[in-house]
């Protein structure tokens, strides 16, 4: 696979165009003008637990204008739309990785349903400065899937482009498996310790905040099986119970900077999919409605924890 686009240098996506420019990739970075200047300038710095330290050299742009392959969507769901203008060109195959459901009619509606798969990676990583990101857990995976069949040779394609890059893939069996598997375990995680201001360590030892978990993955499980993707509960709450204690999210990192997070792209996404078929998610909602308090009063102390 040649000619690939990561639009979104952000912790996922600048990653991302890290890992495949050092395996010796042909990718380009789609982003803002100065970000996309400053990585032509010094490339993109990581420091991962997994990989080391190194600097890669992605070419960057400011507009993604040249014929591509392969478009990689790693913006956050409240950036899509604004970097989608940076897009002039119609790739060959689009895979995002971007949390939450809606962002696939988003993508399907600007390129069509026959060029958009669906995707999630699991990881933890950050960018605290504009080309430079820390990926600070071992645990990485991308999943991809597609309904299309049509879709599935580039879908394999693209596995193998992923893995000689040092990146691990799965191939899951639809894209509703692909994108809520991924939900069920980031939705009550990020409500957690976004609610908390705490990381997953405290959320298991705090007898009220692990109830709270607890029901959060059963509620959006319970979502998850009404849109045709089965999930165990206990098995979601059995990895959280192996995450390293420092685990943090970066809704929780966003809200705390007070800058737009995804509260509704991912929450959000469970209670909109919970309303189509007539569930209720009270742990969600609940959690939902005190950190949209915390929000909208921003003259208020911010809680670190529970009283």
């Amino acid at each position: 696979m040649s000619d690939v686009a990561v639009l979104g240098p952000g912790g996922v996506g600048g990653f991302v165009a890290a890992m495949l420019a050092r395996a010796g990739e042909d990718v380009a970075v789609v982003a803002r003008e100065p970000t996309a200047e400053l990585i032509n300038g010094q490339g993109i710095s990581v420091s991962s637990v997994r990989f080391g330290e190194f600097t890669a050299r992605p070419t960057a742009v400011a507009e993604l204008r040249t014929p591509t392959s392969l478009l990689l969507v790693a913006t956050k769901a409240t950036t899509l739309a604004a970097a989608l203008k940076r897009v002039m060109i119609e790739p060959g195959l689009v895979v995002p990785l971007l949390n939450g459901l809606d962002h696939m009619a988003v993508l399907r509606d600007r390129f069509g349903a026959g060029r958009v798969a669906a995707g999630s990676i699991r990881i933890e990583a950050d960018r605290p400065e504009s080309a430079r990101v820390v990926h600070s857990s071992p645990f990485l995976r991308v999943e991809l899937a597609a309904d299309d069949p049509a879709l599935h040779p580039a879908l394999r394609d693209l596995a193998q482009f992923l893995q000689r890059a040092q990146i691990p893939v799965e191939m899951g069996p639809s894209e509703a498996q692909v994108l809520w598997s991924k939900l069920v375990r980031l939705g009550p995680l990020a409500l957690t310790t976004s609610a908390s201001g705490r990381p997953i360590g405290f959320i298991r030892s705090d007898s009220h905040w692990r109830s709270a978990l607890e029901a959060a993955i059963a509620e959006t499980a319970a979502v998850a099986d009404a849109e045709g993707a089965p999930i165990d509960p206990a098995q979601v709450l059995t990895e959280l119970d192996g995450a390293h204690p420092t685990l943090t999210t970066s809704m929780q990192r966003d809200l705390a900077a007070e800058r737009p997070s995804e509260l509704d792209a991912i929450p959000g996404a469970v209670l909109r999919a919970a309303g189509r078929h007539g569930l209720r998610c009270p742990t969600v909602a609940l959690l939902v409605d005190q950190i949209s308090e915390r929000v909208a009063s921003p003259a208020c102390e911010r809680r670190t924890g529970r009283d």
